[in-house]
């Protein structure tokens, strides 16, 4: 069986000022497979993957979820980050909900429904 963490980020107000971060995590909570999960202020930042780093070595996690920014910029940071806890760097799912929910949203419910 799997071990998930997924990984919410506020992205500062990024993401938060359009989407219910908490209630995304709270909602990833309840998926099949998922041992953790957590909503971080700048999950990219060092803390942040510091975070990911050692729930991935004390649940034992072996896939991670970040719900944050674009792929394009953090894909590298989140793979560097899984790699140094000892996990395949390509067990890492990216869901981009700054660009395709907070950014073309204004509606928080919907917004927030598109993100789960």
């Amino acid at each position: 069986m799997p071990r998930i963490g997924v990984y919410v980020c506020h992205c500062g107000i990024n993401i938060a000022a359009t989407v219910d971060v908490k209630e995304v995590r709270k909602f990833a909570e309840t998926l099949e497979d998922v041992v953790v999960a957590r909503d971080y202020l700048y999950t990219c930042s060092d803390p942040g993957q510091e975070m990911i780093i050692e729930d991935i070595k004390k649940y034992k996690l072996d896939r991670i979820v970040v719900a944050s920014c674009s792929p394009r910029m953090h894909e590298p940071t989140f793979r560097a980050a899984i790699e140094e806890a000892g996990l395949n760097p390509f067990c890492l799912e990216m869901a981009n909900i700054r660009e395709h929910c907070s950014w073309v949203h204004k509606d928080k419910e919907k917004a927030t429904q598109k993100a789960k």
